[in-house]
């Protein structure tokens, strides 16, 4: 059940982590699962692990005890290994597979193969998720990096935060959009009444998206998209909040029969690029991934 903590002054200019961990007796681990879950509240807002708390602020967070997630090392079929070295493994994940185990979701994950597979990765982070420094949806495919040394997840995680990882997307959304392209700039949270669905919400998360046009069909229109921000359900979202979801998520206001026509079976959105400084080295590392055969079957349908 939620608690409710009033800051002390003695706190004052903490990051509100530290803060949390202080006040409810937590761990830090588990209040920076609650921060990115989105249920630790400052003042009524959701809040990032490094924002600042001050003396008299009102702290809220769901404490009750969760199952703890096991991470059961399995082989995952599809999950591609790019890069491997001794700080970080970039993976591009097929569609079905989670970026790691939770609640509610009993298919695989990322982090179950690469436990299967052998890698040692960096323990910081809830159990559940140790190493994992950015999500890809269940049903999103592409690249993403997880890190394997406790260095690696700690500069890994400030780069993303201070937008220097340039995140490149391709999706599909119905119609045309107008302006060809532009940036949709909205805040994010939890739709209220429902619990695993985001929406553009008065007080949520600052998050902006810049899409472009690549090709234009009769029925849907294939975009470039960059991210600033990494917000759940970001592309999805913002793609809905300018009225051109992407084909094939109903969630998110994709139409069924567009979809169905296209033999499809989850959104059409895949990560193509991923661009970043090592995290030790420093040196610039660029990875790219092609869509994967359910989204160029669904273009050539488009196109004929």
């Amino acid at each position: 059940m939620p608690g409710t903590w009033l800051i002390p002054d003695g706190l004052d200019g903490e990051r509100v982590d530290r803060a949390a961990a202080r006040v409810t007796g937590l761990s830090r681990a588990r209040v920076e699962g609650l921060i990115a879950d989105g249920a630790v509240l400052l003042n009524s807002r959701p809040v990032a692990k490094s924002d600042r708390v001050r003396g008299g602020d009102l702290l809220e967070a769901e404490v009750a005890d969760r199952p703890v997630v096991a991470v059961v090392p399995k082989s995952v079929e599809g999950v591609g290994i790019v890069y491997d070295d001794a700080d970080i493994v970039v993976v591009d994940k097929p569609p079905g597979v989670a970026a790691h185990p939770s609640l509610g979701w009993d298919g695989p994950s990322v982090v179950e193969h690469l436990a299967g597979a052998g890698f040692r990765i960096s323990t910081s982070g809830a159990a559940e998720r140790q190493g994992v420094v950015q999500r890809l949806d269940v049903g999103t495919s592409g690249l993403m990096v997880v890190a394997k040394s406790e260095p690696a997840y700690t500069a890994l995680k400030r780069a993303f935060k201070n937008r220097q990882v340039d995140k490149t997307y391709h999706t599909l959304v119905q119609g045309l959009p107008d302006p060809l392209e532009g940036t949709v700039e909205a805040p994010i949270g939890r739709k209220p009444g429902a619990e695993f669905k985001m929406a553009v919400v008065e007080g949520g998360r600052h998050a902006v998206t810049h899409y472009s046009t690549l090709q234009a069909f009769r029925r849907a229109t294939l975009l470039e998209v960059k991210l600033e921000t990494g917000r759940t359900h970001q592309i999805r979202v913002h793609m809905q909040a300018i009225r051109h979801p992407c084909v094939g998520d109903p969630l998110y206001g994709g139409d069924p029969v567009l979809a169905a026509s296209l033999g499809l079976e989850r959104q059409w959105l895949h990560a193509v690029r991923l661009a970043f400084d090592h995290p030790v080295s420093g040196d610039p590392l660029v990875f790219e991934s092609e869509p994967s055969p359910d989204l160029r079957a669904a273009l050539s349908a488009l196109a004929d």
